[in-house]
């Protein structure tokens, strides 16, 4: 059986349009073969195990020393530099990976280029750079990554405090939903998570995982020439004017409001005349929105999710804090990641988003949303403190009410705490008028009270409100509280 890589591409190729036979030759495998592959519809799991080197960790060291004119050491060069970082080996696994590397040690003028405009909707260009930047209180390292589109020059934007492959790959998606849309293809860098081997009159081999974004987007990858940043030069050029123009002398007291900020000011950006173009991006993009590809419903993810259970409380724990989900969840498993170094999402078992937070610094917090606990908070509080506080402070007789109270029912609080619950059927103004006449003539329990409301409900309010607001109001309430009657209280 073939690998993964080799069932995406088939896919593609078929996806495509290229025939069955052609994609056989042009994979060197047989028919058959590529008919099991497209008849899998689901990408196939294969186990490998994978052995490190005895360079493995310093290859992107060497790659740098190497590869990159600012350095351009030779094997010996790179051979103690390793050794003062802790390599106890012989110099002969570096010679053997710099035979490797040697092809994309090529030396370009930097003249030689060729700009090229790209037709509407073919092309997006990605990328970041890192940043010290204030945030919370203190200097910290976040990763702005951009996308552009080529042909109209929009921009979009978002920051991280991680540029693993996690933030990465969810960047590229965020980024293509704030555009609205995908291009054909997307112009990228060379980093492990998306680009395994990028090599002089070779086909780049492209990250398995890169490639299933891909696939789970419908756009192609195209990985520039590495240390070769004119090929992707739309993209490399602004991080200057972002960093003179935001990133210097700003400080935020989040992540979140940072992203906020920083998307004002891309938005705002983009309806800048652009130096080349000379139009408008926002303008342009007016013509180039309806050839980009729809976004698929659902987000790639590539690293399995945590399980939580909710707890009775309806929270969710992660990293020694909790945080709130509507309380249908309560006792159900969700599914939690964490994504550019600072945000927490909750799914559910569908993949469903459920809610997203800003992640805690301090440990041992509760993030608690009122709004989540609304099909079960009760109107009214249970604590008699809190029932006298509110009585007294809602209604004008409150506090008439209860003084007196006391000295006639056993439980004053208890009738207080259900006259507060009539709020739900009628206007405050309302139920104070009621209370006086009650006061007035000795009625302080609940049901005494429910029967005066029902019976002299309209003779008492009416002769407080002049007639067209009172015929309103009162038959409004008059058909609302019908069925509230039929329930029993006990006193």
């Amino acid at each position: 059986m073939k690998d993964v890589q080799d069932w995406i591409t088939v896919h593609r190729l078929y996806k495509n349009g290229m025939p069955k036979k052609k994609i056989a030759k042009e994979l060197n495998m047989s028919k058959n073969t590529v008919k099991k592959l497209i008849n899998i519809k689901k990408e196939p799991k294969y186990s490998r195990t994978l052995y490190p080197t005895k360079i493995s960790k310093y290859k992107d060291l060497i790659d740098l020393w190497y590869l990159d004119p600012n350095y351009d050491f030779n094997g010996t060069r790179i051979f103690r530099e390793l050794q003062k970082r802790g390599y106890k080996n012989s110099i002969s696994p570096i010679y053997t990976y710099l035979k490797k590397l040697k092809e994309n040690k090529t030396h370009i003028s930097k003249r030689a280029t060729v700009r090229i405009e790209t037709p509407l909707g073919d092309q997006a260009q990605f990328d970041w750079s890192p940043y010290k930047m204030n945030i919370t209180n203190k200097i910290q390292t976040v990763y702005c990554f951009t996308l552009i589109l080529s042909a109209s020059r929009k921009k979009a934007i978002v920051f991280s405090l991680k540029d693993d492959a996690v933030a990465i790959y969810e960047a590229i998606q965020e980024l293509f939903q704030d555009l609205g849309g995908v291009t054909k293809e997307i112009i990228i860098d060379n980093p492990r998570a998306l680009v395994l081997e990028n090599m002089p009159k070779k086909e780049p081999k492209y990250n398995i995982n890169a490639l299933r974004l891909a696939m789970h987007l419908n756009i192609e990858l195209n990985a520039c020439a590495p240390y070769r940043a004119r090929t992707k030069g739309k993209i490399e050029k602004p991080y200057q004017y972002i960093e003179e123009q935001f990133v210097k002398g700003n400080s935020f007291k989040s992540m979140e409001e940072l992203n906020r900020n920083a998307k004002a000011f891309i938005d705002e950006w983009n309806n800048k005349v652009h130096g080349t173009t000379k139009r408008i991006p926002n303008q342009v993009f007016i013509e180039e929105l309806p050839t980009l590809i729809p976004l698929p419903k659902n987000k790639f993810i590539h690293i399995a999710l945590e399980k939580r259970k909710v707890s009775l409380d309806s929270l969710v724990s992660f990293e020694s804090n909790k945080y709130s989900i509507p309380v249908k969840y309560v006792e159900k498993t969700v599914l939690v990641r964490k994504i550019y170094g600072y945000k927490i999402e909750i799914y559910t078992v569908k993949m469903e988003l459920i809610e997203t937070y800003e992640i805690k610094e301090t440990k041992g917090l509760i993030t608690r949303n009122e709004e989540h606990y609304a099909a079960i908070n009760q109107s009214v509080t249970k604590s008699i403190p809190a029932i006298k506080r509110q009585f007294e402070s809602d209604f004008k007789y409150g506090k008439t009410y209860l003084e007196m109270a006391k000295n006639v029912i056993q439980q004053p609080n208890y009738h207080a705490r259900e006259i507060l619950k009539l709020k739900e059927l009628y206007r405050t103004e309302n139920i104070d008028l009621i209370l006086s006449y009650c006061i007035d003539h000795q009625i302080f329990k609940i049901n005494e009270i429910k029967k005066i409301i029902l019976d002299k409900y309209l003779e008492i309010v009416s002769a407080n409100y002049p007639p067209i607001v009172k015929l309103n109001d009162i038959n409004e309430n008059l058909i609302r509280d019908i069925s509230y009657y039929d329930r029993s209280d006990s006193n």
